[in-house]
């Protein structure tokens, strides 16, 4: 648990470092007064090394020492490599008797439903590692205790099979957690490795989702305490804070408490960026904003409405569902060094597979031969020969035009020019369906929202995705390439409790739902660094009597019945696009506590001679223009940007294509509106 003088929010007007660690990038944020230092350095396979490399690269160009530095916060992909590799400890579970193939039979549902060959994802627990107790629990309480005994003898079981992780799993302990605390508590006695219980991460009903969830934390437990120890132990040698890490629910918690709670740093990187889109961008004049990051592996889409990311608890990594709140993200295997190749039936894909950091895409002349939409966006001219990627990686232009050259061969297509016009084709028609799933699926009308990009390569793809949805607004904070690494400064550090209660609201006894928010909250404020400073939300999960899923909707601060329906049947109109009379029922209460962050103050001066020169790319639908290229930190505020043009940074590059025009406002924000005429004319 955090500590007032362990505060990262709270930490002054010091030097502050956000660090996110990508598939092929480490990404770096210093905020030192108000100067935005950025820098950009390879992943390493010890993602630790890369970190402390890219925290001295800025420190350097700042001219301070990684001594000098008051805060420091942290995102890192640890936990999803492990769930995707199947990289991480030796787990065993136990459950209750008649319980133990839980995992293994998951739902009916499939996806792939006439796929007679289709297999499900391997449990993460081995049968043979799945242990039964006697015990018996209800919703309404104990029927048969526990045999502590029993437990020290398969105490002993488990110690002789050298398991590296326990979960605890059994029936009903998120109503009654009495025999599973017992089971949790004796493990923990006789054992030396970690024990995850059921009812400490996720206090919710429905048993598989709840025993994957454990599973899962329990699975990822030994890597991320091995990883963030040799951090912290790595921070102090260096005279660097603690490092305070980046959950996937958008808000930092502190180490030790990470170090207990593993399942909730899955997709840490992408909710810094979310909640770094959230603190650079403006929703004025919009519905909300949708969040493009395009990295090096990967693109991930968000939405974000009244300040604040769109959060989800219906979250699956691998075909693994992990029901902790999380900023809702959509990620497809699309980035710049996603990988393009063709099929059997001769069409031209790209990704999932990536050429990664090392060798990379074929520009990077690191030997990479492999086509990737990087080496497409090179021979389209939207990164020039003379681009230094991360401010130091130059390019190789005649290796990218041969690995598209035999793609061309393969596909049947004239030359690497087409074969590059159909990458970057392909790209966006991949990453156009990942925001319509955000948006259109949900409700919602991306034409009302505006398009944020960023990532190293999202900037070069965000207006074609805005005109294939009609959106007439791309927004490019400045610290674009690295804004995940920026969002680390802005985000509030926070804390989440639920619990299953499933309840009529017409019924209901606001008295006894009282008494659960006070123990949710009493929970959220026990983690809280500064519990004076804290901000409460209290929300529910509610559905119509009969359905099977729920929607999450906001509590005041003292619950009444009327508002709580009021605000379901308007959330589920607004998804599902009616609403009903019918019975209302509260499943899950929810609480979450929020130390506010401060947002770091960014200075731009665009001290002008910013225009580099032109060069010749290729604009869909359009064809060859000849695009002025500009310095994008020398560009003045006001500035107004006539397309064609290309603005090039260290970690990014924007593409202004013709029928768009950009203007830079007071902190370096460069925002794209597409022309009016082109606008009427859709």
């Amino acid at each position: 648990m955090g500590t007032p003088e362990q505060t990262f929010t709270a930490s002054g007007s010091g030097p502050r470092i956000g660090v996110d660690v990508g598939g092929t990038f480490t990404d770096v944020a210093l905020s030192v007064d108000d100067r935005l230092i950025t820098a950009k350095v390879p992943t390493t396979d010890d993602q630790h090394v890369g970190v402390l490399e890219g925290i001295e690269k800025a420190c350097d160009r700042a001219g301070i020492e990684p001594s000098e530095i008051d805060g420091f916060a942290h995102a890192m992909t640890v936990s999803v490599n492990a769930l995707l590799e199947r990289a991480g400890a030796e787990t065993a579970l136990v459950t209750t008797a008649g319980f133990r193939d839980v995992l293994e039979i998951g739902r009916q549902d499939r996806p792939a439903l006439y796929d007679l060959e289709a297999e499900k994802p391997e449990p993460l627990v081995p049968r043979d590692l799945r242990f039964e107790v006697e015990e018996r629990a209800t919703a309404e309480g104990v029927e048969r205790e526990i045999d502590p005994e029993a437990v020290r003898d398969l105490a002993t079981d488990l110690r002789e099979r050298e398991v590296e992780a326990v979960a605890v799993c059994l029936l009903h302990a998120y109503a009654d957690p009495e025999n599973e605390r017992i089971v949790a508590e004796t493990l923990r006695e006789e054992l030396t490795v970690p024990v995850s219980a059921s009812h400490e991460v996720l206090a919710e009903f429905r048993e598989f989702e709840r025993t994957s969830t454990t599973a899962v934390d329990a699975y990822l437990r030994p890597a991320i305490d091995d990883y963030v120890g040799r951090l912290v132990e790595e921070a102090d040698d260096a005279g660097i804070p603690e490092p305070w890490i980046m959950q996937a629910n958008g808000g930092i918690a502190d180490a030790e408490t990470v170090r207990e709670q593993a399942v909730t740093t899955t997709l840490s990187g992408p909710a810094a960026g979310v909640v770094g889109a959230a603190a650079t961008v403006d929703e004025t004049d919009v519905d909300g904003l949708v969040t493009f990051d395009m990295g090096g592996t990967s693109s991930d889409v968000s939405l974000v409405r009244d300040g604040r990311a769109e959060r989800t608890t219906d979250a699956e990594i691998d075909g693994l569902p992990i029901r902790t709140p999380m900023v809702d993200v959509n990620t497809v295997g699309a980035g710049g060094g996603s990988i393009a190749w063709v099929d059997s039936g001769g069409a031209l894909r790209v990704g999932p597979q990536s050429a990664g950091a090392d060798p990379g895409p074929a520009c990077y002349g690191n030997g990479g031969t492999e086509p990737t939409v990087t080496d497409a966006n090179v021979v389209l001219g939207y990164i020039g020969p003379k681009t230094a990627l991360g401010g130091e990686l130059t390019l190789d232009v005649d290796a990218a035009r041969e690995a598209l050259e035999g793609l061309a061969d393969e596909a049947g297509l004239e030359g690497a020019l087409e074969a590059a016009r159909g990458v970057y084709r392909v790209a966006n028609a991949t990453m156009t369906r990942a925001i319509r799933s955000v948006t259109v699926e949900r409700g919602h009308d991306p034409r009302g929202f505006a398009l944020v990009a960023f990532g190293g390569a999202g900037p070069m793809h965000a207006t074609a995705l805005a005109e294939s949805l009609s959106i007439d607004r791309v927004v490019v904070p400045r610290p674009s390439g690295v804004l995940s690494a920026f969002g680390l400064l802005a985000a509030d550090e926070s804390y989440d409790a639920a619990r299953t209660v499933g309840v009529d609201l017409e019924t209901a006894e606001p008295d006894a739902l009282e008494s659960v928010y006070d123990d949710l909250v009493t929970d959220v404020l026990a983690d809280a660094s500064d519990p004076g400073a804290t901000r409460i939300e209290r929300a529910a999960d509610c559905r119509y009597d009969g359905q099977s899923f729920e929607l999450t909707v906001p509590v005041g601060s003292e619950f009444d019945a009327d508002t709580v329906a009021t605000r379901f049947r308007e959330a589920h109109e607004q998804a599902y696009g009616y609403a009903m009379d019918e019975a209302v029922e509260i499943v899950t209460l929810r609480a979450t506590a929020a130390v506010p962050g401060s947002e770091p103050t960014v200075r731009h001066e665009g001290k002008g001679g910013d225009m580099i020169g032109t060069r010749r790319a290729h604009f869909p639908d359009v064809g060859p223009r000849t695009a002025t290229v500009f310095d994008r930190d020398r560009v003045a505020p006001g500035a107004t940007i006539s397309s064609p043009a290309i603005l090039e940074q260290d970690e990014s590059t924007t593409v202004v294509p013709p029928a768009w025009t950009g203007e830079v406002l007071a902190d370096g924000t460069l925002v794209l509106t597409r022309d009016s005429d082109t606008t009427e004319a859709r």
